[in-house]
């Protein structure tokens, strides 16, 4: 099961921050192999090296701090062309692009929804698919990621 981290994006978020890089999100999957994924974005993108620099300063920040119990892996990457949304500035980024999103409860009997982002609107994501236009709220969703298109 995953769950956005808040506190942990708190705490990461200078250290990306100081290194030139925007924090995108952060993961946190719990289960047998528990793990910590950090979602890294810059101006000329991501490369490996730059995600293995980011991991070693932040995973000498964590030992330090200690926000998770137990063990855990840590794994940074780009947040890709499928990348999720965390945030409704990050909704409102990609405008006028696909998305799948993941609702905590259902709504008109489903959780999953797939259309074309149409916006924000205060603390809501405006998503249109069939000719209509659906209004989610922000903290009902729970997973949401860009679905990219190609043309032929």
């Amino acid at each position: 099961m995953a769950i956005k981290d808040t506190a942990l994006t708190t705490l990461i978020e200078p250290v990306v921050t100081a290194m030139g890089f925007e924090l995108w999100g952060v993961m946190r999957f719990q289960g047998k192999y528990p793990r910590v994924v950090i979602y890294i974005d810059g101006a000329d993108g991501v490369s490996v090296d730059d995600c293995a620099d980011v991991s070693r300063q932040v995973s000498a920040m964590l030992d330090v701090e200690d926000p998770v119990a137990g063990e855990y892996r840590l794994e940074v990457s780009s947040p890709g062309m499928d990348r999720p949304l965390f945030t409704l500035e990050q909704f409102a980024r990609y405008e006028g692009h696909v998305a799948a999103l993941k609702l905590r409860t259902p709504f008109d009997g489903r959780r999953k929804f797939q259309g074309l982002l149409a916006g924000v609107e205060g603390d809501e994501v405006l998503l249109q698919l069939d000719g209509e236009e659906y209004c989610f709220p922000i903290e009902s969703i729970d997973q949401a990621r860009v679905v990219p298109q190609f043309d032929d």
